[in-house]
């Protein structure tokens, strides 16, 4: 998807990610995955071991697991469409059923159900931090409440030995 780009760099940049992803494709030996950085963008390139595979070009805070397991998830869908008889001219670059896929790996969290559980235990986290401090600021004004319940208390028993005092050189007839 090269919306995020400007309508007069929509050519040279699909251009530019069809010649990384081949290269990426013809460098990447069966059975293996390569992931190559370049600028804030991350190549990802997969081919399983019956030389079948695929390339995912991501943003750099896209997760790498999320980014392969939306590959294999793609390769699942073409087999399960083209089977290997029906092949007649490679590479297949178009395919309107991945794009299914690609709407719902938009978002990591909601593609891959470990990244959504990192992202509430995340969530988890914060909400405890705050708990956490919010009973500790509790806790110091209980103490203030204490100090100073104790400072009543014995200036209630010095008020008593006073009056007492006070009290005891006159007599109530």
């Amino acid at each position: 998807d090269v919306s995020s780009f400007s309508y007069f760099q929509r050519g040279a940049v699909k251009d530019f990610m069809k010649f990384t992803s081949q290269l990426m494709a013809d460098r990447t030996a069966p059975g293996e995955r390569k992931s190559v950085k370049e600028q804030e963008y991350i190549c990802h390139s997969l081919t399983r071991s019956d030389c079948v595979g695929g390339v995912a070009i991501c943003d750099d805070e896209y997760p790498q697991r999320v980014a392969f397991g939306f590959i294999l998830k793609c390769i699942e869908t073409f087999l399960s469409l083209h089977p290997k008889s029906s092949w007649t001219v490679l590479p297949y670059t178009d395919m309107p059923e991945i794009k299914t896929q690609f709407d719902l790996f938009q978002d990591p969290k909601k593609a891959d159900s470990l990244s959504q559980i990192q992202g509430d235990l995340d969530e988890t986290k914060v909400i405890l931090h705050n708990t956490i401090e919010q009973v500790l600021e509790r806790g110091e004004k209980l103490d203030d409440i204490v100090a100073k319940s104790e400072h009543l208390s014995l200036s209630s028993k010095q008020f008593y030995t006073t009056a007492k005092k006070t009290n005891s050189c006159c007599t109530i007839l």
